[in-house]
């Protein structure tokens, strides 16, 4: 169990910054229990007994952790943010005001809040900031070239200098690590992932992952792998945000348990839709499921154009906001030739497309 006695407050004082949280406990079963959580959270903590002195320690450290039997020897310290008492009694109502006597954020009970706990002390470890503005990119239909655009997108943002993560969320798609060339290259592809669960560290995820054309790349190997739980795929899909940047994903057009956990983070969602009337009528169905999950979702028209069609049309036809007109280059008919990624040489209608998508976007999630 926990509880939040104000607000929930940024893991370090004055911004998200790396630190040692800091456990104040004489209570030798619960200083073991929370060394332990601060170790799968990846953390070093700092132990007192009582208030550090000098007090700098209890005024500087990110996240401070008191043990219900040290509140009464913290009340007379400097109120601050990032107070967590913890306690093992949940049948105990005076919890709640020696919380408020030490001026505690929240009120956490072991065994049952320590996920949220590890949660919180890995914020605290990897800095938390800004999440990754995630994008997902879908098929109208086979063959639409979603993935060419993801790949596009996702090599566009890396060549800005943004940190940049591709995710390839479709095992049946042939594996984006050969769509940028990589197929032998050195790094963890999602089976590796199928067990996790709780918290995936997000330093760690991004080192053990191949790193192509300056992005990182996670993708699906050669064997006989076709699914990850979907707890797997939620856990490591936030640890991707959390490091901030980009985050793309190519996304299936079957939406089954993990792709919804995947839907359930993405920012906004391209649906890439060739235009002509049969992709048309394909992509409606696609948008009705992945809509249900994904409240953003706008469509890229692909040409050439069918009689009669736009891609306004194609947009009204489908009721979606229109992301665009995505260049009929022949990037998007042979994209993956000699290992060159769509879009690798920044020229061109491609590039020039994910250039000024990745303006818009940005602006519009800095301002969100």
């Amino acid at each position: 169990m926990s509880g939040t006695i104000t607000h929930d407050p940024p893991p370090a004082i004055g911004g998200s910054r790396p630190g040692a949280p800091l456990i104040v406990t004489e209570d030798a079963g619960l200083l073991d229990d929370l060394l332990r959580l601060c170790a799968a959270a990846g953390a070093t903590p700092e132990v007192h007994h009582t208030v550090p002195e000098p007090r700098g320690g209890w005024e500087a450290a990110p996240l401070v952790l008191v043990g219900d039997d040290a509140a009464r020897r913290v009340r007379g310290a400097a109120r601050r943010p990032g107070v967590v008492l913890v306690g093992r009694d949940q049948d105990d109502p005076g919890v709640w005001r020696r919380a408020v006597g030490i001026g505690a954020d929240h009120v956490l009970m072991l065994p049952d809040g320590e996920q949220w706990l590890v949660d919180r002390i890995a914020d605290v470890v990897e800095g938390v900031g800004r999440p990754a503005l995630t994008v997902g990119v879908i098929g109208g239909r086979g063959g639409a070239g979603a993935s060419t655009l993801a790949c596009a997108l996702a090599v566009a943002s890396a060549r800005e200098g943004l940190r940049t993560l591709l995710v390839d969320a479709d095992p049946l798609g042939g594996g984006l690590d050969v769509a940028l060339g990589g197929e032998t290259a050195k790094g963890l592809r999602w089976p590796a992932f199928a067990a996790s669960h709780g918290r995936v560290g997000g330093g760690a995820l991004e080192e053990a992952l191949p790193e192509l054309h300056s992005l990182r790349v996670l993708s699906w190997d050669r064997g006989d792998c076709l699914a990850v739980p979907p707890r797997a795929v939620r856990a490591v899909l936030a640890a991707a945000r959390r490091g901030g940047g980009v985050v793309v994903v190519d996304l299936p057009r079957r939406v089954d348990d993990g792709v919804a956990e995947v839907l359930a983070q993405l920012d906004l969602g391209l649906l890439v839709v060739p235009a002509e009337l049969r992709a048309v009528a394909a992509a409606g169905r696609v948008a009705s499921a992945v809509g249900m999950v994904l409240r953003d979702l706008r469509v890229a028209v692909r040409g050439p154009y069918a009689p009669g069609l736009d891609d306004r049309e194609v947009a009204r036809l489908l009721g979606l906001p229109l992301a665009g007109d995505v260049p009929g280059e022949p990037a998007l008919r042979r994209p993956y030739e000699a290992g060159r990624p769509p879009g690798a040489a920044g020229r061109g209608p491609l590039a020039r497309f994910c250039r000024e998508f990745w303006e818009r976007a940005l602006v519009e999630a800095r301002t969100a």
